[in-house]
């Protein structure tokens, strides 16, 4: 289904050419309603502050239609910004609905839960960091807003508080346990303890002076930020990159998807089970790899891997390097995995431990591993392909059971992909430039990639000087955080580290 063919079918045909579709703001729920239930999912949600120039807020919520993405907008007003709530009908609206309150105060009308979502306690009632007439230098007065968090009561019944500073070498987080026993009967999360204000940092500066905040959005994922970044702001500046550095994008993703789905690998069965020794191949493996990127691009990361207008070059010595390592790493990631899959203790404690149904997943938005491990059929790269994905077939690995073995199998099943996909893009890739001048452009556009955890998903806005206006990065960790207060209930608390480890969410790009 194409957009046109969707919006005849709900009884709406007024879309623009940016496939962007206003509705009085009366209609917004009731026409988002219509579009999830004709089977295009809810990808983001996110306002924009355009008081200065039309004296409004307006409210987007974007839909994947097929191949494309619809926006619905309804403007708003200055004075009492609402709209009814799309979370009562559409759960994945959930968070965006409760972020958009604290960062803009525009208030989602029935919302079931509209507690604080990014502000903590100390944050100050009426503080909105996203609106123009806020300040990033802004110092706030110290608070104390109450946060409740969902309590059960009953006969046998304990909290269990962890974190937010854990015992391992990981960022921070809350998690709150209601239990019985070792049972676990809630869970609730309470994140956002890295905000670095990275959107509010942006505004104003250029796309190259922003490029820096992006590569730093998630540590572990400088290539899946940046790639659907500079895909957003080349779309805006009319830019066609290079065919090369299509196909060398395809290498720094791969790379970067192989890298982490052996650290996964290694953690869920070292760290998570007390299997140490998948714990110290894995990392053997993945220090091999960062080496190998520090010496590629300058980065163990693969900073300045993706470039505007193109991607960092390789050589044809860096070509047999990277040939040379993926055979090696294979090779030795195929023995540990022979060794895992012998181990019945490990799969006893990864088998029907952290269910997520396929029904939830859907509903919640799930991305990446989470969903594709619960039967979700869906992979940017291969149903919305960008770059030089649309030349390579990409296969889409699909578990149906949806608990912690069904996500290490499609990270097992991935890794044999992403090798297949790097030598058919070092073997077919084509001479020429790596990189063109962007030139700056105004206007908007989205931008996405299939990264590690899942989709990437930017709104960028360049002004008259083409400079960024605004900035929306959508990281896959965002959706997939809720998903803990369906998979976790029914567990033991100790199987919370391995279903922990078994989605490996980014704190700090959920938190921007």
């Amino acid at each position: 289904m194409n957009i046109q063919t969707l919006l005849k079918e709900i009884g709406l045909e007024d879309v623009s050419d940016s496939g962007t579709v206003q509705v009085p703001v009366s209609d917004f729920a009731l026409t988002a309603e219509h579009i999830v239930e004709a089977g295009s999912p809810l990808v983001l949600m996110y306002a924009l502050d355009e008081r200065k120039k039309s004296n409004i807020f307006s409210i987007r919520a974007v839909f994947a239609v097929g191949t494309e993405l619809l926006t619905l907008e309804s403007y708003l007003s200055p004075e009492k910004p609402q709209y009814p709530s799309l979370t009562r009908s559409i759960m994945a609206a959930n968070w965006y609905e409760r972020q958009i309150m604290d960062q803009f105060g525009i208030e989602a009308v029935g919302h079931p839960d509209p507690r604080r979502l990014m502000h903590h306690e100390n944050v100050p009632e009426g503080t909105y960091p996203m609106r123009k007439d806020f300040e990033w230098n802004t110092k706030l007065a110290h608070a104390h807003v109450p946060y409740p968090m969902h309590q059960v009561e009953g006969e046998g019944v304990y909290e269990i508080p962890v974190g937010p500073i854990h015992a391992g070498i990981i960022e921070p987080g809350h998690f709150r346990f209601n239990v019985r026993g070792e049972r676990i009967i809630t869970l609730e999360g309470k994140l956002f303890f890295k905000h670095k204000g990275v959107l509010k940092l942006v505004e104003g500066k250029t796309p190259e002076e922003a490029l820096p905040f992006v590569e730093r959005v998630s540590g572990d994922m400088v290539v899946g930020h940046t790639l659907a970044f500079v895909q957003a702001v080349e779309k805006v500046s009319g830019v066609k990159v290079p065919l090369r550095a299509e196909y060398l994008r395809v290498i720094w993703s791969e790379l970067e998807r192989v890298c982490a789905h052996i650290f996964d690998i290694g953690n869920m069965g070292g760290m998570g089970t007390g299997f140490t020794f998948m714990a110290a191949q894995g990392f053997r493996m993945v220090e091999e790899m960062r080496r190998l990127n520090a010496d590629l691009v300058g980065h163990r990361f693969l900073r300045g891997a993706i470039t505007l207008g193109g991607a960092h070059d390789v050589t044809a010595d860096d070509e047999v390097k990277i040939l040379e390592t993926i055979k090696r790493i294979e090779k030795d990631i195929g023995e540990v995995l022979k060794i895992a899959y012998a181990k019945d203790g490990l799969k006893e404690r990864f088998e029907t431990t952290g269910i997520l149904g396929k029904e939830a997943a859907l509903a919640y938005g799930a991305q990446g591993i989470g969903a594709r491990a619960s039967g979700i059929d869906m992979d940017l790269r291969r149903d919305m392909p960008y770059g030089a994905y649309a030349d390579m077939d990409v296969s889409v690995m699909v578990e149906t059971v949806g608990d912690v073995l069904a996500r290490f199998n499609v990270r097992v099943r991935e890794l044999t992909e992403s090798f297949r996909l790097i030598r058919l893009a070092i073997t077919t890739l084509p001479e020429g430039k790596a990189t063109l001048p962007v030139p700056h452009g105004t206007g908007d556009a989205y931008g996405f990639a299939e990264s590690w955890r899942g989709a990437v998903l930017d709104f960028v806005r360049l002004d008259a000087k083409g400079r960024i206006d605004r900035l929306v990065i959508r990281d896959p960790s965002f959706c997939n955080w809720p998903l803990f207060g369906e998979l976790a209930p029914g567990n033991i608390v100790p199987d919370f580290p391995l279903c922990n480890k078994s989605l490996n969410l980014s704190y700090s790009g959920t938190d921007l």
